[in-house]
């Protein structure tokens, strides 16, 4: 066991590394005083780098509850348990982050990578302690991850191209969530997002994409979410472009800027916590374009379960439970 107050691997490097920490556990101190930035391990700017085993333990127990870190419209100055920028080509394997106390992975900038067999840890009550976060990258293989924790399991920020999600585990956690986006002016586009063979367990979201009411112009498109089970999760298929949070928005603004398109949600089953088991809430100055559902099927331990649509153009496909609503023709 380790205790370590910062660890940072910064390049360019002239060849390939290797980074083994197999039965290894490398500990933060707890005290947030100690972090001068807002990462604990960073790696930047790094080519061909593969990085193997250890668990890596951000003890965030105490922040969690950190006022500002608990209202999203404002900047949260908690670290980062591992921080990727500006890295290509690299693979992540057989590594575990645990108790995070903030996100605990975060890639951005960063170009055809993996991750392999991670573990992430923390309780469902973990404010702010999102699994992996991707941002502005393109290329990014994600494998039999486990992944528990207190915000989003996987959440996806603008620029985020060309992403795969497979075989992977989720829950307690939030779901795997595509934005929050349109927050901030500027945001280049999502594209390409495929989340296949997963799994959510308790989650409070399923497969969810979100961008903020009234706000800023943006565009994601490509997005696919095929065979998914859900076992007891509310909201598991969820479009929400009235995102919201603590009541930051303008009243009577307007509807979301961000242009939803290509989406597609296709053999996704299981159980619903929620009666409501598909709910796509699109912008009514943006409807979403060519969303296709296709052989849900959805139970509800209380009844049926139902599906609330607005300002989508959907297609239907296969035999649907529940039944979705009717799409609106295109203008």
């Amino acid at each position: 066991i380790y205790l370590a107050v910062a660890i940072d691997l910064f390049g360019p490097c002239k060849g390939p590394i290797k980074v083994i920490a197999k039965g290894a556990t490398i500990k933060a101190p707890p005290e947030l005083a100690k972090f001068k930035k807002d990462c604990w391990i960073t790696i930047m700017l790094v080519d061909k780098l593969t990085m193997i085993g250890g668990i890596f333990d951000g003890q965030g127990q105490a922040t969690w509850k950190t006022k500002n870190c608990l209202d999203t419209t404002t900047t949260c100055p908690l670290p980062v348990n591992l921080k990727l920028h500006k890295i290509t080509g690299s693979v992540f394997r057989d590594m575990t982050s645990i108790n995070s106390k903030h996100f605990h992975i975060a890639i951005m900038a960063s170009d055809n990578n993996r991750f392999d067999n991670l573990v992430i840890d923390a309780p469902g009550n973990s404010a702010n302690t999102d699994g992996i976060h991707t941002a502005k990258l393109n290329g990014l293989n994600i494998t039999n991850a486990t992944i528990r924790t207190g915000d989003d399991c996987i959440s996806f920020g603008d620029g985020s191209k060309n992403v795969y999600v497979l075989k992977s585990t989720c829950g307690p956690g939030h779901g795997f969530g595509i934005g929050s986006l349109g927050k901030y002016p500027n945001e280049e586009p999502v594209k390409g997002i495929y989340i296949r063979n997963c799994t959510l367990i308790g989650t409070t979201n399923g497969v969810r994409i979100k961008s903020w009411a009234a706000m800023h112009p943006g565009v994601a498109s490509d997005i696919h979410f095929e065979d998914i089970i859900m076992n007891n999760v509310q909201n598991p298929i969820l479009i929400d472009q009235e995102y919201c949070p603590y009541n930051k928005c303008k009243k009577g603004a307007g509807p979301s800027k961000v242009q939803l398109s290509n989406l597609t949600f296709r053999k996704i089953r299981g159980t619903s916590a929620t009666q409501v088991a598909v709910k796509l809430s699109c912008s009514q100055g943006l409807p979403c374009d060519n969303v296709e559902v296709a052989d849900i099927n959805l139970k509800f331990k209380g009844g049926t379960t139902t599906s609330e649509c607005s300002n989508a153009i959907t297609k239907v496909v296969g035999q649907n439970v529940p039944v979705i609503c009717p799409a609106i023709s295109p203008p």
